[in-house]
């Protein structure tokens, strides 16, 4: 599995006009599942999501997560970041995970982050959304689980 965090001051979710969800100051994960992942790797990147030292403490360093922080969390499933990009001009996608299994996971990823975390925000599986955000920092991670 593979998660792009992004610390944003505020991000949202639209399809088809309307906001389906929304933070403030938080963060913004991409979420791609990649075939074989399992229960365990994924309850392992969302307990690492929720607990990633991003934010800063009182002398500036990054060493608090969203729980220290009262930051929200916005998951959206995004299955191009498992492209397959090492040659040619256009992507392969035979290492994200078929549709099914793939809304699996992310449905897995989503429950275990809320077990965790209150008021997780999430966009819609297989949705064409439109993100927006105020990347703050910028500051960005990427993380396989």
């Amino acid at each position: 599995m593979i998660a792009l965090l992004q610390r944003v001051r505020s991000a949202h979710v639209e399809i088809e006009g309307r906001r389906i969800a929304a933070i403030g100051p938080g963060l913004l994960v991409f979420a791609c599942v990649q075939p074989g992942d399992t229960a365990a790797r994924i309850d392992r990147l969302a307990a690492r999501i929720v607990a990633y030292r991003v934010f800063p403490d009182a002398a500036g360093r990054m060493n608090l997560g969203l729980r220290e922080t009262g930051g929200g969390l916005l998951l959206v499933s995004q299955f191009t970041l498992g492209a397959d990009t090492r040659s040619g001009l256009r992507p392969s996608f035979s290492t994200a995970a078929p549709p099914e299994e793939g809304r699996a996971g992310f449905e897995r990823l989503l429950a275990a982050c809320r077990a965790l975390l209150p008021g997780v925000e999430a966009g819609r599986f297989g949705a064409d959304m439109q993100v927006g955000l105020v990347n703050d920092g910028p500051v960005t991670f990427w993380l396989e689980g």
